[in-house]
Order: structure tokens, then sequence, then C-alpha cells
């Protein structure tokens, strides 16, 4: 069973921003509510312990660094699902590489925190409240050197408690605001190493009541490197043999002094097969491990996800991602 959504809003803070975040924001269920963002996307990202500022050429790229959307060389329709402890979380994206202009694409993301009736004495429900986060990615991306790749995101950012019925004093709210993504990537030693930066969630603040309420939005700077190594081939092998290994360190706009550390490791048989593992470092209830596995038949990919929180008994998220490549 899951949480009522006042429990999962809380809980949400803590697993995606820690507790000084919990302390100060589950007083109501409007505070905090961009910090939905903060969640990962994707089941390429989610099992290589959210190391993915350096990693590129898919479109989950999007939501860890635009740049990495310059990589992608072929249309690419996706859709990527997360189940979590505390809400159903869904995106869809759609990339297309342009002949000489770059990327351009579209994603939108769907946090679904269930909904709780409202009762007015013993079992007699009037009403019914539905929390949600959404966002709205407009992408582009380019490659302006040889080496160099650039990517930004515009983004529509919503966090809403809709009511449906008699629901007292828990009235339906809205709040809506606007951000960009920045990011770049460099490529070394013929893209054996990728370095990667990126600004996310850089906006205004997330409005529900007042302006004196008003959250700012989670700002986060991020670092990553990337290293790839061929390995011996196998006899007959028809595919390459490849082990990466990622490394991300995130921190807080304007606070850079509790930095995340992320790690993650894959071992692939080109595209048909790969292997991943990591471990997010983070200040929060989501640190943990991860595993997962990647799959390319034809025009079709599977990334499957599966985290373990290292210090917490709530249930862990499986990610699922399904990618169609035009």
């Amino acid at each position: 069973m899951k949480p009522r959504p006042a429990e999962a809003i809380a809980l949400l803070l803590l697993l995606a921003a820690g507790p000084q975040a919990f302390a100060q924001n589950t007083a109501s269920l409007t505070e905090g509510g961009a910090l939905f963002v903060l969640l990962p996307v994707g089941g390429r990202a989610a099992a290589l312990g959210q190391a993915a500022i350096a990693d590129g050429g898919h479109s989950e790229a999007a939501f860890w660094n635009p740049a990495g959307l310059a990589l992608l060389e072929e249309t690419e329709l996706a859709v990527h699902h997360a189940v979590t402890f505390a809400s159903n979380n869904t995106a869809l994206s759609g990339y297309f590489p342009v002949s000489g202009l770059g990327v351009v694409g579209f994603s939108a993301y769907l946090v679904d925190l269930g909904s709780q009736e409202i009762t007015f004495g013993p079992d007699l429900p009037r009403g019914r409240t539905s929390p949600k986060g959404i966002e709205l990615l407009a992408s582009y991306a380019t490659t302006v050197a040889s080496d160099l790749a650039v990517g930004l995101n515009y983004k529509l950012i919503q966090f809403r408690q809709d009511c449906s019925g008699d629901c007292g004093s828990s009235r339906t709210v809205v709040g809506t605001t606007h951000a960009v993504d920045l990011g770049m990537q460099y490529g070394l030693a013929n893209d054996a190493v990728r370095l990667g930066f990126a600004l996310q969630h850089a906006g205004f603040k997330l409005q529900l009541e007042n302006e004196g309420q008003a959250d700012a939005l989670p700002t986060r700077v991020e670092f990553g490197i990337a290293y790839r190594v061929m390995l011996p081939q196998p006899t007959g092998a028809e595919e390459a043999l490849d082990a990466r290994i990622l490394f991300d360190v995130q921190d807080e706009w304007g606070h850079p002094d509790n930095p995340d550390a992320r790690v993650g490791l894959e071992l692939g048989y080109g595209d048909l097969i790969r292997l991943r593992s990591g471990y997010a470092f983070l200040q929060s209830e989501g640190r943990g491990p991860s595993i997962g596995l990647g799959m390319r038949l034809g025009r079709f990919a599977f990334d499957f996800a599966r985290v373990f929180f290292a210090s917490s008994n709530l249930d862990e998220p499986v990610h699922i991602s399904l990618r169609a490549i035009l």
C-alpha cells in the first residue's frame, strides 16, 4: 500500500533532498513542491548509480545533461517509468537529429503521488485530493567543435494538488514556474574519456500560496567523467567488448559545502547487452547501490534498474525504459 499523499511528499523530500529539507518542508503539502525534479529518470542512469553527467547518445540525457543529446545519431522515442514507495513516475520523450542543426526534441514527465479521500465523520468520504508533479522539457543540443557538445533545456515545472468533491481546507492549489538546464561535454582521446558539466533547474521560485511562501527551485551544479576501455575480443565475436567507469559530483548551487558523489560501472557486448551497477553516495535516504541491464534488438531497446537503499526500510524503486530507434 502506498503512503497517503501527505506522507508520500514528506518521504520524497527525505529521499531527494535529505534530512534538512525534510525537517523544513513537511509542514504542509505545498512546501518544497519542486523537489520532485531531483528524482532520477531512466533505467540506464538509475542502474549506473545516477552517474550520468558525462553520458549521452540517448533520450535520458535530457534529464541529466542535455549536452549528451548531441551524441544521438537517430531519432529516438522513449517511455521511462519508475515505481517507487510513494509514487508512479512516467516520462515520454521524443528526440530528433536534424542535419546541420543538431538534436531537438521534447519530454513530458509526471510524478503521480496517488490520491487520498477526505472524510467528514466516520467513513463518510466527501472528496478526494490528488497531488502531482509535472515537468515539460523542450531541448536543443549540438556539437560546436569536433569534441565539444552543448545543450539546453527550457522547462515548465508545475506542482498541483487537485480536489474533487468537498475537500474542506484541502482545496485545489497549483503552482507553475519556469527553469533552464545548461550542459557541456568534451571528449578526449578519441572519446575514450568524456568530461561533463551541467547546471540544472535554474529558474524562478515556485509559488503556490503567496509570494512570501514561494520556494526556490533545487538548482544543482554537477561535474562528471566517463572513461571507456576496449576489452580483448573473444574469437568469433560479432560485437566489441568494452567497459566504462563513470563518476559524478553534485552540489547545491550557492552552497558548495556538502557534495554528493555517484559512481557507475558498465560492461557491454556492443549495444546488444549492457550490464550495469553503481552506487549513489547521497546525503539523503536515496543513497545506496543499484544494478541494471540494457538490451537492444534491432530498432528496440530496453533498460532496467533496481535501486537498493542503504539505510531505509522503504520499498526500493524499479526503473524501466523502452526506446524505439527510428
